[in-house]
């Protein structure tokens, strides 16, 4: 055999023995997530992003209204600033005239050598009124400076809360960006026929939590809206079909609060930002008690919320990606329920669980 045959044959037996070795075992695929997980998964992302989105609303209605007292604080300064420079501008011309007017004797002095003691007794009156003027002039003058300089501390405090409103405002923004970024990985990473057996999986989940709600006697029976209600609906129901967005208050979008809240704003009856402001100062009632118009509160958190509208089903800006529409009430899990023009301040009543 030649020497070059001789180094093929080798080469090719080098090869083949490459080839047969065995492969180093290698770890198996983790197997794919269920449709369970996958549901519970989307479902706690959507909870936090809207808990989230909670928060920034609530910051961003305290820094409204901290811009709006920054606002009235600088207003006042300004006036105060004027009066103070009004008082100065008075005590000045006081001392100027007391200057000019003083011939170095006393008044007791004036009237003994005066040649008409009554007409010095009418003088000295006058000259006891002007006294008692300029009396006055440096006592407005003491206090609108010490009114200035609280309304200064107070504007520079009131600047100051705004600033930190505005960084946790941007921070919280941030927080909510993150989160709805973390749902969109997942949804683009599920097939279609993932997201339909999911999105089956859910039906079911709040079909059989309605059942339950149904059969436990929970739900309410038909009542009629108060006028304040019905319009608070009407408002609501002409929403359908708009797209969720966090922080929104419409016209064109709305996240759960800002339609719950501008419902009620439009039925001429305000009311707070925020499902967690709305579900601590609104008054608490049963959800047999429901009538349209009420708001049912969602997870112990009260993160979500959504207007009933009769009929065992509620109207809702549901989450990111979807839009406003009508919804069985079971749609998630309920914390209790709120009625917006009943009396304010009572005792909670008892809340679904």
């Amino acid at each position: 055999m030649s020497g070059v045959l001789l180094r093929l044959a080798c080469t090719a037996a080098v090869a083949a023995q490459a080839v047969l070795a065995p492969a180093p075992a290698l770890a198996a695929p983790a197997p794919p997530p269920s449709v369970a997980q996958l549901l519970t998964d989307l479902q706690r992302l959507y909870r936090q992003t809207e808990q989230a989105t909670e928060t920034y609303n609530a910051t961003t209605e305290r820094l409204r209204r901290q811009r709006a007292e920054v606002a009235r604080l600088d207003d006042e300064l300004a006036r105060a600033r004027l009066t103070l420079r009004s008082g100065r501008t008075d005590a000045g011309r006081l001392a100027r005239q007391q200057y000019q007017n003083s011939d170095g004797l006393g008044p007791y002095v004036r009237l003994l050598l005066a040649p008409d003691p009554q007409h010095a007794l009418d003088e000295g009156h006058v000259i006891g009124e002007l006294a008692r003027a300029r009396a006055r002039t440096v006592t407005r003058l003491t206090a609108a400076e010490k009114r200035t300089d609280v309304l200064a501390r107070a504007a520079r405090k009131a600047l100051d809360t705004q600033l930190g409103l505005a960084g946790r405002q941007q921070r919280q923004r941030d927080d909510v960006r993150g989160r709805l970024g973390e749902v969109e990985r997942l949804l683009a990473a599920l097939t279609p026929e993932q997201i339909a057996a999911v999105a089956r999986l859910e039906q079911q989940g709040v079909a059989e939590a309605q059942r339950r709600l149904t059969t436990a006697g929970a739900l309410p029976a038909d009542r009629p809206a108060t006028p304040r209600g019905d319009r608070a609906v009407g408002y609501a129901m002409d929403q359908l079909g708009k797209p969720y967005r966090w922080g929104a208050q419409g016209p064109d979008a709305y996240d759960c609060s800002g339609l719950t809240s501008q419902a009620w704003f439009h039925a001429g009856t305000p009311i707070p930002r925020t499902s967690q402001e709305q579900w601590q100062r609104l008054q608490r009632i049963p959800l047999t008690d429901l009538r349209p118009g009420d708001l049912v509160v969602y997870f112990p958190e009260a993160t979500h919320v959504a207007m009933y509208v009769g009929g065992g089903k509620v109207v809702q800006a549901p989450r990111p990606g979807e839009r406003v529409r009508v919804s069985p009430l079971a749609s998630y899990p309920v914390l209790g329920a709120v009625r917006p023009d009943g009396s304010p301040g009572q005792a909670p009543a008892t809340e679904a669980k």
